[in-house]
């Protein structure tokens, strides 16, 4: 598979689950500015992404890349892990 196929979203985030068969979730979170009052508030979502060597634990931060659906929930993969939990 190639990595560089056009321009594929990335994206940074913690692993909250590794509880699955080369499946793990990151949650990513990012600062929007809230239309009417100005405060800057954190959103989180969580995104289900591929880890064909089961590599990643809880705890994990990962870059993950956007991909073809794998499965009906798994629209990315994990591209690299940044830094492994204690």
């Amino acid at each position: 598979m190639s990595e560089e196929r056009g321009n594929r979203k990335t994206l940074t985030g913690i692993v909250v689950s590794d509880k699955m068969d080369k499946t793990v979730v990151v949650r990513v979170e990012r600062l929007v500015r809230h239309p009417i009052y100005h405060k800057t508030v954190k959103r989180r979502k969580k995104f289900k992404a591929h880890d064909e060597t089961n590599q990643c634990g809880v705890g994990d931060k990962v870059i993950i890349i956007e991909s073809r659906p794998l499965s009906r929930d798994k629209r990315w993969r994990v591209k690299e892990i940044l830094a492994k939990a204690l």
